[in-house]
């Protein structure tokens, strides 16, 4: 439970940092959010859909298309 509501918190934060972001209007506002959406991304696939328990190909399967549209979203910014 303890984990649960640490997650949850850094994911309000993450949110938070991600409006700042977007009202600031600079070159790499849309790298930083999309980075930030990736971490989000992260924690809420791990803590709140159990991916912790799964087995090693779907985490790995996960990280891997976390990745390649992270990096194809980026190139074409």
């Amino acid at each position: 439970m303890k984990q649960t509501t640490y997650t949850l918190l850094a994911l309000i934060l993450l949110t938070l940092i991600a409006a700042y972001i977007s009202t600031t209007a600079g070159v790499y506002t849309a790298a930083g959010i999309l980075i930030v959406s990736a971490c989000k991304f992260v924690g809420i696939s791990c803590y709140f859909m159990e991916m912790k328990k799964a087995h090693v190909f779907w985490k790995i399967a996960i990280l891997i298309y976390l990745f390649l549209f992270t990096v194809i979203a980026l190139i074409l910014i």
